[in-house]
């Protein structure tokens, strides 16, 4: 099955993968994480990709953040394939181009909530302000403290500003919520969706939590590697009106 639905047909396809294929040698074993998945991704929609844990849903993160590579298939992002990309291209890629928002927030202790976003800024052209950034995830006033004094959630935000200072055309976020309680990921889903509205990044969210998929433009369902459904929203919630 493709997950090829656009909500506008005008829009610009970001990523076409098509029939990536994911095995890991385990010794003797063989894990087939990814059987022949195609999909496609637009320009400004907030997709949702939702599977129980061994569904293939980190690894096809993975691999369209340039993090990782397919056993078979191919990735095209905006006409170029990443499958013949040299390791040197990939790291221009993820750099220019993808943000990255994982479980944890792997924010660096000794810095404060601004310098861990200049960190990201210092490395790309045209970034914006460190206090730019934390202001889209209403963290204005928190920029001068340490992850030590900020909650989860807030080091969440955090993450989130990191990744978005570089203005990356894509947002990959892998499990954002999965170590919050539910008010405190609301807070969080509420900043990712500012993201997407605002700055009209692209954004795949990956969760097992289907609360969460109403929130979307499109849900793609992952199931042993394959995809297993793909629906579109009418009408999105919104991350306040989400229970779980």
């Amino acid at each position: 099955m493709t997950a090829s639905v656009a909500a506008d047909p005008g829009v610009g396809v970001v990523f076409e993968a098509r029939g990536i294929t994911k095995v890991y040698e385990m010794g003797e074993v063989k894990v087939h994480a990814l059987r022949g998945v195609d999909l496609d991704l637009f320009e400004g929609e907030l997709v949702v990709l939702l599977g129980p844990s061994g569904s293939g849903k980190s690894t096809l993160l993975n691999i369209l953040g340039g993090l990782d590579t397919p056993t078979d298939g191919h990735v095209v992002y905006r006409g170029r394939d990443l499958h013949a990309a040299g390791e040197a291209e990939l790291t221009v890629y993820r750099r220019r181009y993808v943000g990255f928002v994982f479980q944890f927030y792997n924010l660096i202790p000794s810095l404060t909530a601004k310098e861990n976003v200049a960190l990201v800024t210092e490395i790309v052209s045209n970034p914006m302000r460190p206090e730019e950034a934390l202001e889209i995830v209403n963290l204005g006033p928190r920029l001068d403290h340490f992850p030590a004094q900020l909650s989860g959630g807030e080091q969440q935000r955090v993450a989130i500003a990191r990744a978005i200072a570089k203005r990356p055309e894509v947002l990959l976020c892998d499990e954002p919520t999965g170590a919050l309680d539910i008010s405190t990921g609301v807070v969080v889903l509420e900043a990712l969706e500012r993201v997407n509205r605002e700055l009209g990044t692209c954004t795949a969210v990956i969760t097992h939590n289907a609360a969460i998929a109403l929130m979307s433009d499109r849900v793609i369902r992952l199931s042993d590697g394959h995809i297993a459904g793909i629906e579109s929203n009418p009408e999105k919630r919104s991350p306040r009106e989400l229970q779980w």
